[in-house]
Formats: structure tokens, C-alpha cells, sequence
């Protein structure tokens, strides 16, 4: 990407290791809930209710504002390449993007890798929605 398509999206795609550390602390955040609905509901309820917790947190938040409360502490947005360049994605393409990071961490991580070597450092579910997290420089 050239420097003046940073501008329009916001800031240069995010790198691995900020992204990482970003999906890390949502990860806290939905197993302390995953932890509390298992010990209320059960085993097998409390994992089906997680799991739909955990698409309407990324839902929600990537849909809304683009940045999760992970994506907030290491200055990242995900963002819109398509249709509103730089914009949030909103909720049906935030909703495909979390569904399709399922797929992208089941085939042995590599929609996740995918991004070491792509050029606009995409993962498979930034490419099938058309997104890509930037870092927001301040």
C-alpha cells in the first residue's frame, strides 16, 4: 500500500505482534465470561453461550466503532478497504468477519499467518469482508 492510501484508511496496516496482543486481551475479557456462564449454565450451555458472546463482542464492537476494548489499548482499528475506505465495517460484515475468523483459526492458524506475507497484511477473514486493521498513530 502506498502512503497515500494509509492516509485515506487511517494509519498502515498493524503488524502481527500488535494484533496478537490485541485478540490476547479480548481473549481475557471473553473467557472470564465463558468461565462465569459455564459455572451458571453448565458445561455444554455455557460453551454454546460463549461462543455467541464472543461473535457479538467482535460483532458489536468492530461493527460499531471498529476497535474492541484490545484493539483500543494497542491502537488499532479495523477498518473498511472497499466501500467506505477508512470507515468502520458495520455489523453484517462484522459478523462475517468473526465467523470466518473461526475458519481462519481452524485450518492450523493459517488465515491468521495468512497476513506475514500478504502484502496489505490481511488475514483470511480481512480479505472475505473486505477489512484490514490499521495502527493509529497519535
Amino acid at each position: 500500500m502506498s502512503e497515500d492510501r494509509y492516509a485515506e484508511l487511517g494509519g498502515p496496516p498493524a503488524g502481527f505482534w500488535r494484533r496478537f496482543a490485541a485478540t490476547f486481551i479480548d481473549g481475557i475479557v471473553i473467557t472470564v465470561v465463558d468461565t462465569i456462564l459455564r459455572i451458571v449454565l453448565g458445561m455444554t450451555a455455557g460453551q454454546l453461550l460463549g461462543l455467541v458472546v464472543g461473535l457479538a463482542y467482535f460483532t458489536y464492537f468492530h461493527g460499531r466503532t471498529g476497535q474492541t476494548p484490545g484493539d483500543a489499548a494497542l491502537g488499532i482499528r479495523v477498518v473498511d478497504v472497499r466501500d467506505r475506505p477508512g470507515q468502520p465495517i458495520g455489523y453484517p460484515r462484522a459478523l462475517g468477519r468473526a465467523l470466518m475468523s473461526i475458519i481462519s483459526a481452524l485450518v492450523f492458524f493459517l488465515g491468521y499467518l495468512w497476513m506475514l506475507w500478504d502484502d496489505n497484511k490481511q488475514t483470511w477473514h480481512d480479505k472475505v469482508v473486505g477489512s484490514v486493521p490499521v495502527y493509529l498513530r497519535n
